[in-house]
């Protein structure tokens, strides 16, 4: 074997030796033994403790408000605040990116895009906070390990749900504000007057309209059986894959004036950091 071949064979754990014969002829009079009998897999360990990092996921129709609620959120509890469009409209315009067309193409159609793409930037920036890179978080809710998330606009479909539940982090709550297509494709519009987006446009946005009826309200459902979303105003939401009303869902009306949805998305964190939010209730 050539010098280099036999480095790189040595590097894979593939080097060759030298025949035995008498050895070999040893290992034929040897009884093989029976495989051992298959185990369950353990389960992977996710990246971060669940018990140290609060994630909750903010979940709406495009134009729901989730950003604007976001926003306040921060100021009140100290979230650091990850907005999964975000993170993949600035990878898709950042120099070299390898995934930047791709995502682009997704957007522009309104369509999902890859969840190892968006979970991966997802657990990058999470790492990034508690770490301390860029603005270091500080206060209650941070330090030695600790942290608090709020994740906007995700997860987007049952397959991004289990995976970031199984390899990340365990989230904590769901918070899901609700509002009329008509209310929501208005407030679209007018943003896309100033917004540079390219899905803000009525066609890309009717798509993801469809998109979110079709895969994102089977994620509420998961949630729900899960006890993990609390409902703030008690009314019926229909999903066309799901069969019959989504009760007690974390439903926040995002049609009455802001503060007025802001103080009952306030009072659901408050309850869950007291601890008293274990259960789907309705506030």
């Amino acid at each position: 074997m050539a010098p280099l071949m036999e480095k790189i064979a040595e590097a894979l754990h593939l080097k060759s030796h030298p025949k035995d014969p008498a050895k070999d002829a040893a290992e034929a009079d040897t009884p093989k033994e029976e495989p051992a009998t298959a185990t369950a897999p353990t389960p992977k360990k996710q990246v971060f403790d669940s018990d140290k990092v609060a994630v909750i996921f903010v979940l709406g129709g495009p134009g729901a408000g989730k950003g604007t609620q976001c926003d306040k959120l921060v100021q009140e509890f100290g979230f650091c605040h990850l907005s999964a469009g975000d993170l993949l409209r600035a990878e898709q315009h950042r120099e070299n990116s390898e995934y930047g067309e791709l995502i682009r193409n997704y957007i522009k159609e309104g369509q999902i895009v890859p969840m190892e793409i968006t979970i991966k930037l997802l657990e990058n920036a999470m790492r990034a906070a508690l770490e301390g890179g860029g603005e270091a978080k500080t206060g209650e809710g941070w330090g030695e390990g600790r942290g608090r998330f709020l994740i906007d606009g995700f997860p987007r479909k049952m397959d991004q749900a289990l995976k970031f539940d199984e390899e990340v982090c365990k989230s904590s709550l769901v918070l899901f504000f609700t509002t009329t297509e008509e209310v929501m494709l208005k407030r679209l519009l007018k943003r896309g007057e100033t917004s540079g987006r390219e899905d803000d446009n009525e066609e890309s946005i009717k798509k993801r309209f469809r998109t979110y009826k079709e895969t994102t309200m089977p994620v509420i459902e998961h949630y729900n059986k899960e006890q993990k979303v609390a409902s703030v105003r008690p009314h019926f939401l229909f999903s066309p894959l799901v069969c019959g009303p989504i009760l007690s869902s974390q439903q926040i009306d995002a049609s009455p004036p802001v503060e007025e949805v802001y103080e009952k998305a306030s009072a659901v964190i408050k309850e869950l950091f007291a601890g008293q939010l274990t259960r789907n209730v309705t506030v």
